[in-house]
């Protein structure tokens, strides 16, 4: 189930859907995704699927993990990124591997703590975590080059708008369990600019930290 070949089936398939960012594909290439899903579903941890990860979260499938990432980085390489929405910690550890520090959010205590067993397991040190509600980012350290946002808000969250750096990005799923897009907001010298990607499907964006 983690064999090599399974990967590049996988990072084959990727490619064969628009997706060229070599340095993307070759972290999601190397990232042991096998340890971020449950047991039970460890033999299809390289399929192209959301898999169920508990309290009603999903680990997000590689292609969307890949398409974040690349409209991340589209602008060059990135210093300061914050993730809203650790779930499982994958995306996390792509993320850690493409940019220099990451800033972490999760609502839910009990996935995130997993999630940093995991990426100690990994050795991965650039990251930070928060405990807390999406919603509000995380204030005390903005300004922040990069926002990724793995849960559909109803609407772009101002306080992260807020806390984009000039020429910072944020990527975001929008809209309700009915119809929702991914968006690319950039912040300009005047305002911002948005682009209106995929049609996608995320879990929601809820309010408030639960333990």
């Amino acid at each position: 189930m983690t064999s090599e070949r399974t990967r590049e089936r996988l990072i084959q398939r990727l490619h064969d859907e628009g997706l060229s960012n070599v340095q993307v594909l070759d972290v999601i290439r190397s990232t042991p995704r096998h340890l971020f899903v449950d047991e039970a579903f460890g033999h299809r941890a390289y399929e192209d699927t959301s898999l169920p990860i508990g309290h009603n979260q999903t680990i997000s499938q590689p292609y969307m993990v890949a398409r974040m990432s690349e409209l991340l980085l589209e602008a060059g390489p990135l210093d300061k990124v914050l993730e809203i929405g650790t779930g499982s910690g994958y995306q996390t550890a792509v993320l850690t591997q493409l940019v220099e520090r990451v800033f972490s959010v999760e609502r839910i205590q009990a996935l995130q703590e997993r999630a940093k067993e995991r990426l100690l397991e990994l050795n991965i040190r650039n990251v930070v975590f928060r405990w807390g509600d999406g919603w509000e980012g995380w204030a005390a350290l903005a300004p922040y080059n990069g926002i990724i946002v793995t849960a559909a808000a109803a609407e772009v969250p101002q306080a992260l708008l807020d806390q984009l750096a000039p020429g910072g990005r944020l990527v975001i799923p929008v809209g309700t369990d009915d119809a929702q897009q991914l968006l690319l907001i950039v912040r300009e010298e005047r305002g911002f600019s948005r682009r209106v990607l995929d049609a996608v499907r995320f879990v929601p964006l809820l309010n408030g930290p639960l333990a």
